[in-house]
Protein backbone atom coordinates (compact mmCIF):
# COMPACT_ATOMS: atom_id res chain seq x y z
CA UNK A 1 0.00 0.00 0.00
CA UNK A 2 2.97 2.29 0.70
CA UNK A 3 4.59 1.82 -2.49
CA UNK A 4 0.62 2.67 -4.13
CA UNK A 5 0.42 5.59 -2.70
CA UNK A 6 3.64 6.83 -3.25
CA UNK A 7 3.04 6.36 -6.92
CA UNK A 8 -0.01 8.26 -6.41
CA UNK A 9 1.76 11.12 -5.49
CA UNK A 10 4.50 10.97 -7.18
CA UNK A 11 1.93 10.51 -10.53
CA UNK A 12 0.12 13.74 -9.20
CA UNK A 13 3.23 15.83 -8.47
CA UNK A 14 4.89 14.42 -11.97
CA UNK A 15 0.98 15.58 -13.69
CA UNK A 16 1.17 19.34 -11.62
CA UNK A 17 4.40 20.25 -12.79
CA UNK A 18 4.26 18.92 -16.33
CA UNK A 19 0.71 20.91 -17.02
CA UNK A 20 2.65 23.78 -15.34
CA UNK A 21 6.33 24.16 -16.10
CA UNK A 22 6.53 23.11 -19.72
CA UNK A 23 3.43 25.90 -20.53
CA UNK A 24 4.91 28.47 -18.24
CA UNK A 25 8.30 27.76 -20.59
CA UNK A 26 7.11 27.81 -23.57
CA UNK A 27 4.92 30.73 -23.14
CA UNK A 28 8.28 32.50 -21.98
CA UNK A 29 10.23 31.37 -24.91
CA UNK A 30 7.43 32.78 -27.38
CA UNK A 31 7.58 36.51 -25.43
CA UNK A 32 11.25 36.37 -25.85
CA UNK A 33 11.26 35.24 -29.14
CA UNK A 34 8.85 38.16 -29.94
CA UNK A 35 10.59 40.62 -27.63
CA UNK A 36 13.81 39.89 -30.16
CA UNK A 37 11.73 39.79 -33.28
CA UNK A 38 9.94 43.51 -32.24
CA UNK A 39 13.28 45.08 -30.98
CA UNK A 40 15.12 44.13 -34.36
CA UNK A 41 12.27 45.61 -36.40
CA UNK A 42 12.04 48.97 -34.50
CA UNK A 43 15.89 49.17 -34.76
CA UNK A 44 15.40 48.58 -38.46
CA UNK A 45 12.48 50.94 -38.94
CA UNK A 46 14.80 53.64 -36.75
CA UNK A 47 17.47 53.53 -39.41
CA UNK A 48 15.83 54.03 -42.63
CA UNK A 49 15.07 57.65 -41.76
CA UNK A 50 18.44 58.28 -40.93
CA UNK A 51 19.83 56.67 -43.90
CA UNK A 52 17.56 59.16 -46.51
CA UNK A 53 19.99 61.63 -46.23
CA UNK A 54 23.11 59.64 -47.27
CA UNK A 55 20.92 58.14 -50.17
CA UNK A 56 19.07 61.42 -51.51
CA UNK A 57 21.51 64.07 -50.98
CA UNK A 58 25.08 61.81 -50.56
CA UNK A 59 25.56 64.13 -48.19
CA UNK A 60 27.99 62.10 -44.54
CA UNK A 61 25.18 61.77 -42.12
CA UNK A 62 25.60 61.94 -38.43
CA UNK A 63 22.17 60.44 -37.02
CA UNK A 64 23.59 57.51 -39.55
CA UNK A 65 27.31 57.15 -38.14
CA UNK A 66 25.59 57.20 -34.37
CA UNK A 67 23.58 54.40 -35.30
CA UNK A 68 26.06 52.44 -37.04
CA UNK A 69 28.78 53.23 -33.65
CA UNK A 70 25.40 52.06 -31.37
CA UNK A 71 25.04 48.73 -33.95
CA UNK A 72 28.79 48.18 -33.73
CA UNK A 73 28.93 47.90 -30.13
CA UNK A 74 25.88 45.68 -29.83
CA UNK A 75 26.99 43.27 -32.35
CA UNK A 76 24.66 43.75 -35.02
CA UNK A 77 25.45 44.52 -38.67
CA UNK A 78 23.90 46.98 -41.13
CA UNK A 79 23.88 47.88 -44.55
CA UNK A 80 22.48 50.42 -46.59
CA UNK A 81 21.64 50.03 -50.52
CA UNK A 82 20.30 52.65 -52.71
CA UNK A 83 17.57 52.01 -55.68
CA UNK A 84 20.09 49.78 -57.58
CA UNK A 85 21.11 47.82 -55.25
CA UNK A 86 24.62 48.90 -54.79
CA UNK A 87 26.19 49.05 -51.36
CA UNK A 88 26.24 52.27 -49.75
CA UNK A 89 27.20 51.66 -46.11
CA UNK A 90 28.00 49.05 -43.92
CA UNK A 91 28.50 48.93 -39.70
CA UNK A 92 29.73 45.38 -38.09
CA UNK A 93 31.42 45.06 -34.52
CA UNK A 94 35.07 46.23 -35.10
CA UNK A 95 37.20 42.71 -34.94
CA UNK A 96 34.32 40.06 -35.41
CA UNK A 97 34.09 37.62 -38.24
CA UNK A 98 30.86 38.97 -39.96
CA UNK A 99 30.71 36.23 -43.00
CA UNK A 100 27.59 34.25 -41.27
CA UNK A 101 26.13 37.88 -40.71
CA UNK A 102 25.66 38.65 -44.65
CA UNK A 103 22.79 39.56 -46.83
CA UNK A 104 20.50 36.94 -49.15
CA UNK A 105 20.81 37.21 -52.80
CA UNK A 106 17.76 38.92 -54.00
CA UNK A 107 16.57 39.78 -50.94
CA UNK A 108 17.29 43.77 -51.62
CA UNK A 109 15.52 43.40 -55.10
CA UNK A 110 12.85 41.79 -53.53
CA UNK A 111 12.09 44.69 -51.47
CA UNK A 112 12.95 47.77 -53.92
CA UNK A 113 10.16 45.58 -56.05
CA UNK A 114 7.54 45.26 -53.78
CA UNK A 115 8.22 47.58 -50.90
CA UNK A 116 7.22 46.69 -47.21
CA UNK A 117 9.17 44.97 -44.71
CA UNK A 118 11.10 41.96 -44.80
CA UNK A 119 11.63 39.48 -41.72
CA UNK A 120 13.51 36.23 -42.17
CA UNK A 121 15.35 34.02 -39.57
CA UNK A 122 18.23 31.39 -40.05
CA UNK A 123 21.83 30.27 -39.93
CA UNK A 124 21.54 31.71 -36.24
CA UNK A 125 20.41 35.24 -36.92
CA UNK A 126 17.48 37.61 -37.54
CA UNK A 127 17.53 40.28 -40.61
CA UNK A 128 15.21 43.17 -41.17
CA UNK A 129 14.97 44.41 -44.68
CA UNK A 130 12.71 47.86 -45.05
CA UNK A 131 12.72 50.33 -47.45
CA UNK A 132 14.20 53.90 -47.04
CA UNK A 133 10.99 55.57 -47.84
CA UNK A 134 10.92 59.51 -49.31
CA UNK A 135 8.11 61.89 -50.15
CA UNK A 136 4.95 60.77 -50.71
CA UNK A 137 4.19 59.30 -54.13
CA UNK A 138 8.49 58.85 -54.60
CA UNK A 139 9.56 55.37 -54.95
CA UNK A 140 11.97 54.59 -51.76
CA UNK A 141 15.00 55.35 -51.99
CA UNK A 142 17.16 52.59 -51.31
CA UNK A 143 16.85 49.45 -48.76
CA UNK A 144 18.59 49.60 -45.47
CA UNK A 145 19.10 45.57 -43.66
CA UNK A 146 19.71 44.83 -39.95
CA UNK A 147 20.85 41.48 -38.88
CA UNK A 148 21.19 40.15 -35.41
CA UNK A 149 22.75 37.25 -34.02
CA UNK A 150 20.45 35.08 -31.79
CA UNK A 151 23.54 33.47 -30.00
CA UNK A 152 22.70 35.66 -27.02
CA UNK A 153 18.60 35.12 -26.93
CA UNK A 154 19.61 31.45 -27.26
CA UNK A 155 21.65 31.40 -24.61
CA UNK A 156 18.84 33.08 -22.37
CA UNK A 157 16.51 30.31 -23.72
CA UNK A 158 18.85 27.65 -22.83
CA UNK A 159 19.14 28.71 -19.20
CA UNK A 160 15.72 29.86 -18.55
CA UNK A 161 14.79 25.99 -19.39
CA UNK A 162 17.79 24.74 -17.14
CA UNK A 163 15.89 26.67 -14.37
CA UNK A 164 13.07 25.39 -15.42
CA UNK A 165 13.63 21.69 -15.44
CA UNK A 166 16.07 22.41 -12.20
CA UNK A 167 12.08 23.60 -9.95
CA UNK A 168 10.96 20.85 -11.87
CA UNK A 169 13.45 18.64 -10.00
CA UNK A 170 13.45 20.15 -6.92
CA UNK A 171 9.56 19.79 -6.95
CA UNK A 172 9.65 16.16 -7.76
CA UNK A 173 12.46 15.32 -5.27
CA UNK A 174 10.44 17.19 -2.37
CA UNK A 175 7.43 15.59 -3.89
CA UNK A 176 8.89 12.19 -3.21
CA UNK A 177 9.85 13.02 0.53
CA UNK A 178 6.56 14.05 1.00
CA UNK A 179 5.18 10.91 -0.42
CA UNK A 180 7.43 8.49 1.40
CA UNK A 181 6.86 10.72 5.13
CA UNK A 182 3.01 10.14 4.20
CA UNK A 183 2.95 7.07 2.76
CA UNK A 184 4.63 5.74 5.67
CA UNK A 185 2.31 7.83 8.02
CA UNK A 186 -0.54 5.98 6.73
CA UNK A 187 1.00 2.73 6.17
CA UNK A 188 3.05 1.36 9.01
CA UNK A 189 -0.33 1.44 11.48
CA UNK A 190 -2.39 -0.11 8.79
CA UNK A 191 0.65 -2.68 7.89
CA UNK A 192 0.59 -3.32 11.95
CA UNK A 193 -2.92 -3.89 12.07
CA UNK A 194 -2.88 -6.42 9.07
CA UNK A 195 -0.15 -8.53 11.01
CA UNK A 196 -2.16 -8.02 14.11
CA UNK A 197 -5.23 -9.71 12.04
CA UNK A 198 -3.02 -12.38 11.20
CA UNK A 199 -1.94 -13.26 14.81
CA UNK A 200 -5.62 -13.15 15.51
CA UNK A 201 -6.51 -15.10 12.79
CA UNK A 202 -3.67 -17.87 14.45
CA UNK A 203 -4.96 -18.28 17.48
CA UNK A 204 -3.14 -15.33 18.86
CA UNK A 205 -6.06 -14.60 21.09
CA UNK A 206 -4.44 -11.68 23.05
CA UNK A 207 -3.03 -9.88 20.18
CA UNK A 208 -3.50 -5.92 20.42
CA UNK A 209 -3.01 -3.26 17.65
CA UNK A 210 -1.23 -0.12 18.85
CA UNK A 211 -3.86 3.03 18.70
CA UNK A 212 -1.28 5.96 18.54
CA UNK A 213 -0.21 5.99 15.09
CA UNK A 214 -1.46 7.37 11.48
CA UNK A 215 -4.62 9.45 10.81
CA UNK A 216 -7.88 9.33 13.37
CA UNK A 217 -9.49 7.24 11.21
CA UNK A 218 -6.80 4.78 11.23
CA UNK A 219 -6.79 5.45 15.05
CA UNK A 220 -10.24 4.82 15.37
CA UNK A 221 -9.79 1.42 13.32
CA UNK A 222 -7.26 0.07 15.59
CA UNK A 223 -9.43 0.86 18.56
CA UNK A 224 -12.19 -0.63 16.97
CA UNK A 225 -10.02 -3.97 16.16
CA UNK A 226 -8.93 -3.98 19.50
CA UNK A 227 -12.34 -3.86 20.93
CA UNK A 228 -13.15 -6.52 18.37
CA UNK A 229 -10.71 -8.57 19.47
CA UNK A 230 -11.05 -8.81 23.15
CA UNK A 231 -15.08 -9.62 22.61
CA UNK A 232 -13.60 -12.28 20.17
CA UNK A 233 -11.21 -13.33 23.20
CA UNK A 234 -14.04 -13.70 25.55
CA UNK A 235 -16.72 -15.30 23.45
CA UNK A 236 -13.85 -18.09 22.36
CA UNK A 237 -12.40 -18.90 25.99
CA UNK A 238 -16.34 -18.93 27.38
CA UNK A 239 -16.85 -21.31 23.97
CA UNK A 240 -14.05 -23.67 24.93
CA UNK A 241 -14.89 -23.60 28.34
CA UNK A 242 -18.67 -24.42 27.69
CA UNK A 243 -17.24 -27.34 25.22
CA UNK A 244 -15.40 -28.79 28.42
CA UNK A 245 -18.18 -28.07 30.30
CA UNK A 246 -20.44 -30.28 28.25
CA UNK A 247 -17.59 -32.97 27.61
CA UNK A 248 -16.80 -33.52 31.75
CA UNK A 249 -20.85 -32.49 33.05
CA UNK A 250 -22.09 -35.03 30.45
CA UNK A 251 -20.23 -37.61 29.15
CA UNK A 252 -19.48 -38.84 32.56
CA UNK A 253 -23.23 -39.32 34.33
CA UNK A 254 -23.88 -40.97 30.99
CA UNK A 255 -21.00 -43.08 31.46
CA UNK A 256 -22.24 -44.15 34.78
CA UNK A 257 -25.70 -44.27 33.88
CA UNK A 258 -24.95 -47.36 31.33
CA UNK A 259 -22.31 -49.03 34.09
CA UNK A 260 -26.01 -49.09 36.36
CA UNK A 261 -27.80 -50.64 33.59
CA UNK A 262 -25.40 -53.19 32.49
CA UNK A 263 -25.24 -54.43 36.28
CA UNK A 264 -29.48 -54.17 36.38
CA UNK A 265 -29.56 -56.45 33.16
CA UNK A 266 -27.24 -59.07 34.46
CA UNK A 267 -30.05 -60.14 37.71
CA UNK A 268 -33.25 -58.68 35.30
CA UNK A 269 -35.66 -60.72 33.80
CA UNK A 270 -35.72 -61.57 30.02
CA UNK A 271 -38.30 -58.94 29.39
CA UNK A 272 -36.73 -56.03 31.83
CA UNK A 273 -33.37 -57.00 30.25
CA UNK A 274 -34.95 -55.89 26.44
CA UNK A 275 -35.96 -52.67 28.20
CA UNK A 276 -32.96 -52.11 29.67
CA UNK A 277 -31.01 -52.95 26.26
CA UNK A 278 -33.52 -50.38 24.40
CA UNK A 279 -32.02 -47.48 26.92
CA UNK A 280 -28.71 -48.75 26.33
CA UNK A 281 -29.25 -47.62 22.77
CA UNK A 282 -30.69 -44.64 23.68
CA UNK A 283 -27.76 -43.44 26.25
CA UNK A 284 -25.03 -44.78 23.12
CA UNK A 285 -27.20 -42.57 20.71
CA UNK A 286 -27.12 -39.58 22.92
CA UNK A 287 -22.91 -39.94 23.83
CA UNK A 288 -22.67 -40.14 20.14
CA UNK A 289 -25.12 -36.86 19.72
CA UNK A 290 -22.79 -34.97 22.63
CA UNK A 291 -19.38 -36.39 20.81
CA UNK A 292 -21.21 -34.60 17.72
CA UNK A 293 -21.91 -31.43 19.04
CA UNK A 294 -18.57 -31.39 20.50
CA UNK A 295 -16.73 -32.17 17.34
CA UNK A 296 -18.56 -29.35 15.19
CA UNK A 297 -17.82 -26.48 18.17
CA UNK A 298 -14.13 -27.67 17.50
CA UNK A 299 -14.18 -27.51 14.05
CA UNK A 300 -15.81 -24.30 13.46
CA UNK A 301 -13.81 -22.66 16.34
CA UNK A 302 -10.13 -24.14 15.30
CA UNK A 303 -7.97 -22.45 13.46
CA UNK A 304 -4.63 -24.65 12.40
CA UNK A 305 -1.74 -24.03 10.56
CA UNK A 306 -2.51 -25.66 6.89
CA UNK A 307 0.35 -28.22 5.71
CA UNK A 308 1.47 -30.03 2.69
CA UNK A 309 -1.35 -33.72 2.98
CA UNK A 310 -0.09 -36.33 0.78
CA UNK A 311 -3.49 -37.37 -0.15
CA UNK A 312 -2.51 -40.29 -2.26
CA UNK A 313 -1.19 -41.50 1.35
CA UNK A 314 -3.96 -40.71 3.10
CA UNK A 315 -6.56 -42.00 1.10
CA UNK A 316 -4.00 -45.76 0.96
CA UNK A 317 -4.16 -45.44 4.80
CA UNK A 318 -8.12 -45.14 5.27
CA UNK A 319 -9.02 -47.73 2.84
CA UNK A 320 -6.51 -50.33 4.47
CA UNK A 321 -8.18 -49.11 7.71
CA UNK A 322 -11.81 -49.44 6.68
CA UNK A 323 -11.71 -52.68 4.52
CA UNK A 324 -12.19 -55.27 7.22
CA UNK A 325 -15.10 -53.33 8.22
CA UNK A 326 -16.16 -53.72 4.65
CA UNK A 327 -15.62 -57.36 4.48
CA UNK A 328 -17.69 -57.71 7.45
CA UNK A 329 -20.45 -56.10 5.78
CA UNK A 330 -19.43 -57.48 2.51
CA UNK A 331 -19.40 -54.57 0.58
CA UNK A 332 -16.42 -53.62 -1.35
CA UNK A 333 -14.43 -50.85 -0.55
CA UNK A 334 -12.05 -49.71 -3.20
CA UNK A 335 -9.76 -46.97 -4.33
CA UNK A 336 -7.77 -45.74 -7.39
CA UNK A 337 -4.47 -44.76 -8.00
CA UNK A 338 -4.36 -40.95 -7.85
CA UNK A 339 -0.67 -40.39 -8.60
CA UNK A 340 1.25 -38.37 -6.54
CA UNK A 341 -1.13 -35.34 -4.76
CA UNK A 342 -0.99 -32.86 -2.12
CA UNK A 343 -3.55 -30.46 -0.58
CA UNK A 344 -3.18 -27.73 1.77
CA UNK A 345 -5.55 -28.63 4.99
CA UNK A 346 -4.83 -28.90 9.01
CA UNK A 347 -2.88 -31.90 10.63
CA UNK A 348 -5.20 -34.81 11.12
CA UNK A 349 -8.21 -33.16 8.93
CA UNK A 350 -8.15 -35.25 5.86
CA UNK A 351 -7.72 -38.24 8.03
CA UNK A 352 -10.99 -36.87 10.01
CA UNK A 353 -13.15 -36.32 6.65
CA UNK A 354 -12.49 -39.60 4.64
CA UNK A 355 -13.02 -41.71 7.97
CA UNK A 356 -16.48 -39.91 8.70
CA UNK A 357 -17.32 -40.28 4.51
CA UNK A 358 -16.52 -44.37 4.55
CA UNK A 359 -18.25 -44.58 8.16
CA UNK A 360 -21.34 -43.30 6.53
CA UNK A 361 -21.29 -44.96 2.76
CA UNK A 362 -20.42 -48.32 4.33
CA UNK A 363 -23.61 -48.22 6.95
CA UNK A 364 -25.54 -46.77 3.94
CA UNK A 365 -24.65 -49.47 1.31
CA UNK A 366 -26.03 -52.79 1.73
CA UNK A 367 -24.74 -56.20 1.60
CA UNK A 368 -23.22 -56.66 -2.01
CA UNK A 369 -22.99 -53.07 -2.41
CA UNK A 370 -19.69 -50.69 -3.68
CA UNK A 371 -17.85 -48.11 -2.33
CA UNK A 372 -15.31 -46.19 -3.92
CA UNK A 373 -12.84 -43.52 -3.42
CA UNK A 374 -10.79 -41.38 -6.12
CA UNK A 375 -8.88 -38.08 -6.43
CA UNK A 376 -7.46 -36.27 -8.94
CA UNK A 377 -5.38 -32.81 -10.03
CA UNK A 378 -8.27 -30.59 -10.39
CA UNK A 379 -8.30 -26.55 -10.24
CA UNK A 380 -6.11 -25.03 -8.40
CA UNK A 381 -6.21 -27.73 -6.07
CA UNK A 382 -7.31 -31.46 -5.68
CA UNK A 383 -10.46 -32.97 -5.70
CA UNK A 384 -11.48 -36.08 -4.53
CA UNK A 385 -14.94 -37.93 -4.37
CA UNK A 386 -16.15 -40.67 -2.65
CA UNK A 387 -18.74 -42.67 -4.35
CA UNK A 388 -20.92 -45.64 -3.13
CA UNK A 389 -23.64 -47.56 -4.60
CA UNK A 390 -26.07 -46.96 -1.96
CA UNK A 391 -30.08 -46.08 -1.76
CA UNK A 392 -28.66 -41.97 -2.46
CA UNK A 393 -30.72 -39.12 -1.65
CA UNK A 394 -33.19 -37.18 -3.25
CA UNK A 395 -32.72 -32.97 -4.31
CA UNK A 396 -34.25 -32.18 -0.67
CA UNK A 397 -32.59 -34.54 1.48
CA UNK A 398 -29.21 -33.20 -0.42
CA UNK A 399 -29.96 -29.56 0.01
CA UNK A 400 -30.15 -29.76 3.71
CA UNK A 401 -27.53 -32.75 4.07
CA UNK A 402 -24.84 -30.52 5.27
CA UNK A 403 -26.77 -29.04 7.96
CA UNK A 404 -26.73 -30.35 12.11
CA UNK A 405 -29.27 -32.85 12.65
CA UNK A 406 -29.90 -33.26 9.20
CA UNK A 407 -30.40 -36.83 9.58
CA UNK A 408 -31.74 -39.34 6.62
CA UNK A 409 -31.44 -42.68 8.45
CA UNK A 410 -32.13 -42.34 11.82
CA UNK A 411 -28.75 -41.36 12.76
CA UNK A 412 -27.78 -38.10 14.65
CA UNK A 413 -27.32 -35.87 11.85
CA UNK A 414 -23.87 -34.45 12.37
CA UNK A 415 -21.48 -36.35 10.44
CA UNK A 416 -21.89 -34.74 7.20
CA UNK A 417 -21.85 -31.42 9.20
CA UNK A 418 -18.47 -32.23 10.51
CA UNK A 419 -17.06 -32.91 7.17
CA UNK A 420 -18.73 -29.72 5.82
CA UNK A 421 -17.19 -27.58 8.90
CA UNK A 422 -13.38 -29.12 8.16
CA UNK A 423 -13.74 -28.57 4.42
CA UNK A 424 -14.61 -25.30 4.67
CA UNK A 425 -12.58 -24.35 7.65
CA UNK A 426 -9.98 -25.29 5.26
CA UNK A 427 -10.83 -23.16 2.06
CA UNK A 428 -12.39 -26.11 0.29
CA UNK A 429 -15.77 -27.03 -0.79
CA UNK A 430 -18.14 -29.64 -0.81
CA UNK A 431 -21.00 -30.96 -2.77
CA UNK A 432 -23.86 -33.74 -2.86
CA UNK A 433 -24.88 -35.45 -6.36
CA UNK A 434 -26.06 -39.13 -7.89
CA UNK A 435 -23.86 -42.05 -8.49
CA UNK A 436 -24.19 -43.03 -12.44
CA UNK A 437 -26.55 -46.01 -11.08
CA UNK A 438 -27.96 -44.91 -8.34
CA UNK A 439 -25.80 -44.20 -4.73
CA UNK A 440 -24.33 -40.96 -3.69
CA UNK A 441 -21.62 -39.13 -4.64
CA UNK A 442 -19.37 -36.77 -2.17
CA UNK A 443 -16.80 -34.08 -4.17
CA UNK A 444 -14.55 -32.50 -2.10
CA UNK A 445 -12.69 -29.85 -3.64
CA UNK A 446 -9.71 -29.02 -1.44
CA UNK A 447 -6.66 -26.30 -1.83
CA UNK A 448 -3.61 -27.20 -3.44
CA UNK A 449 -0.38 -26.38 -2.10
CA UNK A 450 1.43 -23.07 -1.26
CA UNK A 451 4.66 -22.06 -1.69
CA UNK A 452 6.43 -21.97 2.00
CA UNK A 453 4.20 -24.89 2.83
CA UNK A 454 6.15 -27.68 4.56
CA UNK A 455 5.03 -31.75 3.89
CA UNK A 456 3.31 -33.28 6.46
CA UNK A 457 3.80 -37.00 6.82
CA UNK A 458 0.13 -38.46 7.01
CA UNK A 459 -0.54 -40.81 9.86
CA UNK A 460 -3.03 -44.04 9.70
CA UNK A 461 -5.76 -43.72 12.06
CA UNK A 462 -6.91 -47.41 12.95
CA UNK A 463 -9.91 -46.34 14.41
CA UNK A 464 -12.79 -45.00 13.57
CA UNK A 465 -12.56 -41.55 14.66
CA UNK A 466 -9.99 -39.53 17.41
CA UNK A 467 -11.17 -37.92 20.88
CA UNK A 468 -11.26 -34.09 19.12
CA UNK A 469 -13.53 -35.31 16.40
CA UNK A 470 -15.59 -38.82 16.24
CA UNK A 471 -16.85 -40.77 13.56
CA UNK A 472 -20.81 -40.65 14.07
CA UNK A 473 -23.14 -43.17 12.18
CA UNK A 474 -24.26 -42.62 9.30
CA UNK A 475 -27.16 -39.68 8.74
Amino acid sequence: MQRRIVLTMLSLVGALLVTAVIPLGLLTTARERDSFREDTLLSARALAPLAEDALTERTHSLGLASFFARASLSGEAAWVYNTAGRLVAHASKPGTDTSGLRVPAGLVPAVLRHGGTVVASGQGQLRVATPVETASGRPPAGVVVLARSTDELDERLRVLWAWLTAIAAAGLVAGVLVAIGFARWVGRPLSALDAAAQRLGGEALDTRSATGQGPPEVRRLASTFNAMAGRLEALVHGHRATMADVSHQLRTPLAALRLRLDVLAQDADPATAAELAAAQEEIARLSRLVDGLLAIARAENAVTEPVLVPVDQVIRDRVAAWTPVADEREVTLAASDPGQLQASLGTGHLEQILDNLLANALDAVPAGGRVRVSALAGGRGVQIVVADSGPGMSQAQRDVAFRRFASTSGGTGLGLAIVHRLVTANGGSAALSDTPGGGLTVTLDLPGASPGQERHPAEAVSRKGDDSLPVLNPD
